[in-house]
């Protein structure tokens, strides 16, 4: 563990690798689970503004439950999440023809439609963020479910950080990531 600022970061972030290979998992994701996709405080009126733009992109039985449970629910730790579709896959999820999981909100923001590209929490994985009142706890969350991603990442010679590089930098700004790389480099060099 190591501190930028008021985040406590994990080595993981460094040490582990990982690449999304949705051609192995095809977004399963967004499909599995125990609750949907954590949201930030500020995130659940933007899901509110942009429901009407989204909903075109989402399948009838996700704008069902949405429109009887909400655009976001609490989950049994009183965190606010996603809603879920037959208590699975996330609400907002939509099946392309080829197979894969997709967010609908992603798909409208790569249309144009909407500046939000999808809830942090989704855009970060599989980095976790924890709150807590005086710090944040950045770590990296392990899951069997992305095995292939872990392999890829191995292959690729790519860490978590880096591969996580641009939802770290949404989250957190570019100053606090470039201070990471530099704790990579500095790490780096003493283990030559």
């Amino acid at each position: 563990m190591f501190q930028i600022g008021k985040t406590l970061v994990s080595e993981e972030l460094l040490n582990e690798e990982f690449v999304c290979n949705l051609n192995k998992c095809k977004g399963i994701c967004c499909v599995e689970g125990d609750a949907g996709a954590p949201l930030d405080e500020d995130e659940l009126s933007i899901l509110d503004d942009i429901y009407e733009d989204v909903k075109p992109y989402l399948r009838p039985e996700g704008i069902e439950v949405i429109e009887n449970e909400g655009k976001y629910t609490m989950d049994t730790d009183g965190d606010w999440v996603t809603p879920l579709v037959n208590n699975k896959e996330c609400a907002y999820l939509v099946f392309e023809d080829n197979g894969f999981s997709k967010c609908g909100i992603e798909k409208a923001y790569e249309d144009g439609i909407i500046d939000y590209k999808k809830p942090i929490s989704c855009h970060l994985y599989p980095v976790r963020v924890k709150e807590y009142s005086s710090f944040t706890a950045v770590n990296y969350h392990v899951w069997d479910i992305c095995s292939d991603a872990c392999t890829l990442g191995k292959e690729l010679k790519v860490n978590v950080a880096t591969f996580a590089k641009d939802s770290l930098v949404r989250k957190f700004g570019e100053d606090w990531y470039n201070e990471l790389m530099l704790i990579q480099t500095e790490l780096n060099k003493q283990k030559k």
